[in-house]
């Protein structure tokens, strides 16, 4: 069954729809990525490029190897895409979308890079935002309460 879902960045200036046929999504760990990023992965959503439509405006782009580019909002720095030169896929950062949690891990990919200790972590203790009463006081005081 397919379904259009939404995304974007952060700040709201670029956002997109996309088509989306299946819960397919994978982890990319390749050093590129954990660069780019900041992380020790990315989760990432293939499309074909023809089934997104870049609603508000398109990402800005830099190139990030001879052979691809990432998209990026450059006002306020969120990662969106990743895209070969070459191909009609392209990669949606499954955190853009706006409800991510339709979409499920399948495979990693760049696992020559992998850190296993952050893959692994069912066993660490969790904690809500709305838990830390000094970031509870810092929304509170900054906007009257917690973000949705």
């Amino acid at each position: 069954m397919s379904d259009e879902m939404t995304g974007g960045c952060q700040c709201g200036r670029i956002r997109y729809a996309v088509t989306i046929d299946n819960d397919d999504a994978y982890l990319c760990h390749c050093r590129m990525c954990q660069r780019a990023t900041g992380g020790v992965s990315i989760a990432f959503r293939n499309v074909p490029r023809a089934a997104v439509r870049w609603l508000t405006a398109e990402p800005d782009y830099y190139r990030s190897s001879p052979i691809a580019q990432r998209g990026f909002c450059a006002a306020c720095g969120t990662p969106l895409t990743f895209r070969f030169d070459e191909g009609e896929n392209i990669d949606l950062t499954v955190g853009s979308f706006d409800d991510p949690s339709r979409f499920v891990p399948r495979h990693h990919f760049g696992a020559e890079s992998l850190h296993a200790a952050w893959i692994d972590t069912g066993k660490l203790e969790r904690y809500r935002c709305d838990q830390n009463p000094g970031l509870v006081d810092r929304w509170t005081k900054a906007t009257g309460g917690m973000p949705a």
